[in-house]
């Protein structure tokens, strides 16, 4: 399957980027030969679970958890599926979706659009009855309604609802493109939330690992509290990170200027920045996820080094497709 992608590839690079997003999704779909597993030396113990490979695709790609088995087969270690909705969101008008080709970069303003906690739930309980499905190690992102009054509420019944389903839940309350939203990683609602969160999980049988994911943007001081509430409430880890809103000088993409959160190659020093500091703050007391500017073995064992236990790709899988994977996996087997 992964050649099948790599072929085309640059077909779908001639086209709207979500319109190609939308047709490598279907394509997925399809029932195609797996790639060979990722080499066994990579394989880790995270969660409890073994995980074949650190290497995996972040949310935001499949976000209705349709074409899970087609990412599987590419090589991904894990999946991180969402992120999804409580009820159906169309999300912000188009265009929303822009690569900056000359960056390695993506600016989004996608808003969580998601068809909702229904038909997640429906695509990832046929998932999980499959083959591939029965031993895949999951990720479950959440999201809040862009109209909520309350997005707490919504984060508690993602977790109550689907947390049966996935080998970690992930509540993204970094996403700069929900009004408000990254509001709720600091202070008396990050409180709220934490606390909130953990009474609903003590009314589950099941109770996955939960995590925050991170926005690249929090200054240190936001970042020390975080770590500090993370930890007193017995979170079990921290995804870092998300996109930024800033915008570097060196971008030279016409759509530089657009308004959303820019992933790949200009966030990577950033990232790698923000899991370092985590790391420190942390010693050791939450599973650390790095994300953000990988496009490349190297890139990914510099995250491993500073403290990640898996690490995650999207732009970089996007502009290389599933020699992306190959190529970070080889990489990550063969000693530096």
């Amino acid at each position: 399957m992964s050649r099948i992608v790599d072929v085309a590839l640059p077909l779908l690079h001639r086209l709207p980027p979500e319109t190609a997003h939308r047709l490598a999704l279907a394509g997925l779909k399809l029932p195609v030969p797996r790639a060979p597993a990722p080499p066994e030396a990579l394989a880790v113990k995270v969660f409890g679970k073994s995980v074949p490979s650190p290497i995996g695709l972040a949310a935001g790609f499949d976000k209705d958890a349709g074409s899970l088995a087609g990412l599987y087969r590419l090589g991904f270690g894990f999946v991180e599926a969402g992120t999804v909705t409580p009820r159906p969101q169309a999300g912000n008008p188009r265009p929303r979706l822009f690569r900056l080709e000359e960056d390695a970069a993506i600016i989004n303003r996608m808003g969580f659009n998601s068809g909702g906690h229904d038909r997640f739930e429906r695509n990832v309980e046929r998932f999980r009855k499959s083959s591939i499905g029965a031993r895949a190690v999951l990720g479950i992102n959440l999201g809040a309604n862009k109209d909520a009054d309350d997005k707490i509420a919504d984060y508690v019944e993602g977790v109550g609802r689907l947390s049966g389903y996935a080998d970690y839940v992930v509540v993204n309350i970094s996403s700069p493109n929900t009004p408000g939203l990254r509001g709720l990683q600091e202070g008396a609602q990050l409180d709220e939330l934490l606390d909130r969160l953990a009474n609903a999980r003590a009314r589950l049988t099941l109770t996955p690992p939960l995590l925050l994911k991170l926005a690249p943007d929090l200054d240190d001081a936001a970042l020390e509290a975080l770590v500090e509430r993370a930890i007193a409430h017995r979170l079990d880890g921290l995804i870092a990170t998300n996109t930024t809103t800033m915008r570097p000088p060196t971008l030279r993409s016409r759509h530089r200027e657009q308004a959303g959160g820019l992933s790949g190659a200009p966030l990577k020093a950033r990232a790698q920045s923000v899991l370092e500091k985590i790391a420190a703050l942390a010693k050791g007391q939450l599973t650390l996820v790095g994300v953000g500017g990988i496009a490349s073995a190297e890139d990914a064992r510099a995250r491993l080094a500073a403290g990640a236990a898996l690490v995650q790709t999207y732009t970089g899988f996007v502009y290389q497709g599933a020699a992306h994977i190959r190529a970070i996996n080889e990489g990550l087997a063969t000693p530096p």
